[in-house]
């Protein structure tokens, strides 16, 4: 068992003991010393959930440039070191040489350093490629598989569905999601194309899909698309902000994820609503009017810190940033986390005021302890 004392937990000081891969008791913790195998001090440090990355590409993104432009994959420490524990893996642009049998032996291996791997099945294109014979069958029953996506809209690498076949993609998710216990969520890549969100809203008003199905990404990536998707959300609908970007593309007229978040709230979002996400893994790439690749970087899970960093900055509470991250992301897609209480798996972070993390604890099981990695990066 791990006992860790007097950490800030929704800014109260407490102990909190874990044992078996689960917070065992948070409160005054009176317990014999020598069942403890480890004792942490985390006066004057909070402690938060591990934080859930809703959309990131472990096996690499891009290749819009030809193949020698394909991102790197990612591993283990990328996602710790940025205090992720559970990571919900995608296939972006690319659904034909990278596969989502590769994606699966890839987030597979990340549960042996303690983070809780889960993915999307599908890629950009319409029909989705699945890994068996259906995406209903993916999900209901491959372990990691709980939704569809990064299905594309509103972008020229897009296959260009039609408001009927996101309708059947949605309702056959959904209903997989239910038979296996999950949401069966479509996250939907919004590009910055000409029609911003109108497929989906086509697609909840004019079928019974109901608008939570959805959870659009890249809500940040224009402020026509920001105002589009604050318009989405005020329907009831999820917002997802990308947490990774560039300079150039801050320039050019991208919301900062931190920013986005304050001015949704602002603009009456309710929280709940809304996540981040890192986008890791994926290619940042800028391309001119006729499609063609003027430039691309990659982004990091560290980004994710970072935006809530950024929000808290902006007048953000600290506790509202947090949930955006960890809480929000679980209950978009109807899987267990993001919350610190008895009988949740130990997934758990010390920070300090700030935003440098201390002790990653993932499935109960010590990574970093003050700063100290118990696991090769």
């Amino acid at each position: 068992m791990i006992l860790i004392k007097q950490a800030l937990v929704n800014e109260i000081p407490t102990d909190v003991l874990v044992g078996g891969g689960a917070i065992l008791k948070i409160g005054n913790c009176d317990i014999d010393q020598d069942l403890l195998e480890q004792t942490i001090d985390g006066t004057g440090k909070r402690l938060i959930p591990g934080l859930i990355d809703g959309h990131v590409h472990p096996i690499g993104g891009g290749g819009e440039g030809g193949f020698a432009s394909r991102t790197a994959p990612l591993v283990a420490s990328d996602f710790l070191a940025g205090g992720v524990t559970t990571v919900v893996g995608l296939l972006g642009t690319d659904g034909w040489t990278r596969t989502g049998i590769d994606l699966l032996a890839h987030v597979r291996g990340f549960a042996r350093h303690g983070i809780r791997p889960f993915l999307l099945t599908g890629s950009y294109a319409v029909p989705p490629v699945s890994i068996t014979d259906t995406i209903g069958r993916d999900i209901i029953l491959i372990n990691e598989v709980i939704g569809l996506g990064e299905i594309a809209v509103n972008d020229h690498r897009s296959t260009q569905p039609t408001v009927q076949e996101l309708t059947r993609l949605a309702a056959e998710a959904r209903i997989a999601g239910m038979v296996k216990g999950v949401n069966g969520t479509m996250n939907v890549h919004i590009g910055d194309g000409k029609q911003a969100l109108h497929l989906l809203e086509e697609v909840v008003r004019t079928s019974d899909v109901p608008i939570e199905q959805f959870l659009p990404t890249h809500i940040n990536r224009s402020e026509r698309i920001f105002e589009a998707g604050l318009a989405w959300a005020k329907q009831g609908g999820r917002i997802d902000f990308t947490t990774c970007t560039t300079k150039a593309f801050i320039e050019e007229g991208e919301v900062s994820a931190g920013l986005a978040l304050k001015r949704a709230l602002e603009a009456g979002i309710p929280l709940r609503q809304i996540t981040m996400s890192s986008d890791a893994g994926a290619s940042l790439p800028a391309f001119d009017a006729a499609g063609k690749l003027l430039r691309m970087e990659s982004g990091k899970p560290t980004s994710m810190l970072q935006a809530v960093e950024e929000a808290v900055h902006h007048g953000v509470a600290f506790t509202d940033a947090i949930q955006t991250v960890t809480r929000n992301v679980a209950e978009a897609y109807g899987i267990s986390g993001g919350t610190i209480k008895p009988g949740e798996r130990a997934d758990l972070l010390l920070i300090s005021d700030a935003f440098e993390i201390d002790t990653i604890l993932a499935g109960g099981h010590a990574i970093m302890i003050q700063k100290k990695w118990l696991m090769p990066k």
